[in-house]
């Protein structure tokens, strides 16, 4: 019988499991932890939207949506959503889903640092984005009461969150600052890491090779 948390059944299949070991052996506690919730929260708020989604594939993109912080993705000038979103993708077509589906994680994860866009996308790439927003920012954190709320950190502890996940942020991607242009990683490395200056879209323009 599958795991409920709050309500919301984990998905058992066989996809979801070798998700959960992979994530596991990859992540510490930290990014694991907050990827279960990433599922329940936006599980959570896909039944307040009524909306249908398929849950083993939510449960895929919010286990791997972080994924690209970890080390073996640090130094390769790719923003990590993409590390993430691409491990996904190439676990589920390796488990025989099918292309259109695993674009849908694909998108869920690339996507996540990306404000407003998700939500006017398919079910299952906006609520990666709902859950890692009520996770991370407590965007969403009235819609769900005190009791839910606590069932899920029993669940799935966040001991000092806001601190380590921060931190988790700028190690992963302190080493290729050129990945957070033009989106909200920049303020992480503006924040903590030493040496660090923030591009300039109107200074990109202005600067580039065309003589007009």
């Amino acid at each position: 019988m599958p795991e409920t948390i709050a309500g919301i059944a984990v998905p058992d299949s066989r996809i979801a499991e070798e998700a959960t070991e992979l994530i596991r052996e990859a992540t510490d506690d930290l990014i694991y932890h907050h990827s279960r919730r990433v599922f329940i929260w936006g599980a959570i708020q896909g039944g307040r939207r009524g909306l249908t989604f398929d849950a083993e594939l939510l449960y895929v993109g919010a286990m791997f949506h972080d994924l690209g912080l970890t080390e073996p993705y640090r130094d390769n000038g790719t923003r990590f959503e993409i590390d993430g979103a691409d491990e996904a993708r190439k676990f589920l077509l390796s488990h025989g889903i099918d292309e259109d589906k695993a674009r849908l994680v694909w998108e869920g994860i690339a996507l996540h640092t990306t404000p407003e866009i998700p939500a006017l996308m398919a079910p299952e790439v906006a609520l990666v984005t709902a859950g890692v927003e009520l996770d991370v920012l407590g965007i969403g954190y009235h819609d769900v009461s005190d009791e839910t709320r606590a069932a899920v950190t029993a669940a799935h502890p966040r001991p000092d969150f806001k601190r380590r996940i921060l931190q988790a942020f700028n190690d992963g991607i302190t080493r290729r600052p050129a990945t957070t242009f033009g989106n909200v990683k920049a303020d992480v490395l503006e924040r903590f890491t030493d040496g660090y200056v923030r591009p300039n879209f109107v200074q990109v323009i202005e600067d580039s090779a065309w003589p007009e």
